[in-house]
């Protein structure tokens, strides 16, 4: 890809041509790191918006545990535009943007530092863009001059990677639904850095295939927009633990330089304190994506939990992503 840089670039296509559209739907690779988003007609909220770039990313549009008026939206598409990473982010219509949409694409560029590129169908830009772009480092480029700026990348990134057919619509076991596990009291253990899982109270995952995870990748990414709900399935494969203990993750429990993540038994009824690695397939989902409520609180009965992490109940209620049983 050529266009990796963190700025902005307005398309300008007066003559509405066929080509330039079919050009920049053509680039749409999110495993690549290329979003093209194409607004629905007729909409202008910033809300149906964020529902068109989560639908670009192949995500539902329910996020599940919340009233579809008052479901976070813009931060499930931020956080997996951050997550994949998006490195270039094309928006079609872009005439057609009010202030406030464009506000939040600029504040997406400056959050994901994705190359954005705005498509303007006229001969120069609108008053909503120029003064949404007043002060912004931008380029103004001519549809006919625009070269490769279109252009999907070649190489395949690691955020979506490609299960082969033989193993689309296989059941996947998860263990975790197997065995649950219920205490009340503290849920984290504060400065606690646990040595690796040792296995010693229960059985060990078993080992997954490159195909078998592409493929868990696949289905945890077409279930849910949740980035946090993602997160909480892809670890309930790779570590096995039951959906409490899995609550217990805080963001610094995650370490992706080490790819691994800590989960807490302060009580020991369990595995105790221990530390489990992350496989590749699941980094995208636990990156931009903790497993913890966003809120300070230690205890299982702290009143923000409802409001701030609606696990365990929205995973029970999804269950595996599209599970389709046997082990491969």
């Amino acid at each position: 890809m050529n266009d990796i840089s963190s700025d902005v670039t307005v398309l300008l296509d007066p003559g509405d041509d066929a080509a330039v559209t079919r050009a920049a739907l053509a680039g749409h690779a999110p495993t690549a790191g290329c979003v093209t988003v194409h607004p629905t007609p007729g909409t202008t909220s910033d809300r149906y918006f964020a529902h068109d770039l989560l639908a670009a990313l192949g995500k539902p549009a329910r996020l599940p545990g919340f009233p579809d008026a008052r479901a976070p939206v813009w931060e499930a598409a931020t956080a997996w535009l951050a997550a994949l990473p998006v490195r270039r982010l094309t928006v079609l219509r872009a005439h057609l943007l009010t202030r406030t949409r464009l506000q939040r694409l600029l504040d997406l560029r400056a959050f994901t530092r994705a190359h954005l590129v705005l498509v303007c169908h006229r001969s120069r830009p609108t008053a909503a863009l120029r003064d949404a772009l007043t002060g912004v480092p931008h380029r103004l480029v001519e549809a006919s001059s625009a070269g490769g700026l279109l252009a999907g990348a070649a190489v395949p990134g690691p955020g979506q990677p490609a299960a082969p057919q033989r193993a689309a619509g296989r059941w996947i076991t998860m263990p975790a639904l197997e065995r649950l596990a219920d205490w009340d009291g503290e849920g984290h253990c504060i400065g606690c850095v646990p040595p690796p899982i040792r296995w010693r109270y229960r059985t060990r995952p078993r080992p997954r295939s490159s195909e078998t995870g592409a493929e868990i990748a696949r289905r945890i990414h077409g279930v849910t927009a949740h980035p946090r709900l993602a997160a909480v399935l892809a670890a309930a494969v790779f570590t096995g633990a039951a959906g409490q203990q899995l609550g217990t993750a805080r963001l610094a429990d995650w370490r992706e330089d080490d790819s691994t993540l800590a989960l807490h038994d302060p009580l020991g009824q369990i595995d105790g304190c221990a530390t489990h690695p992350v496989p590749a397939w699941a980094t995208v989902f636990l990156r931009r994506s903790p497993l913890h409520p966003p809120h300070p609180c230690t205890r299982r009965t702290c009143a923000h939990s409802s409001r701030g992490a609606p696990w365990p109940a929205s995973a029970r209620r999804t269950g595996p992503a599209s599970p389709t049983p046997a082990e491969h």
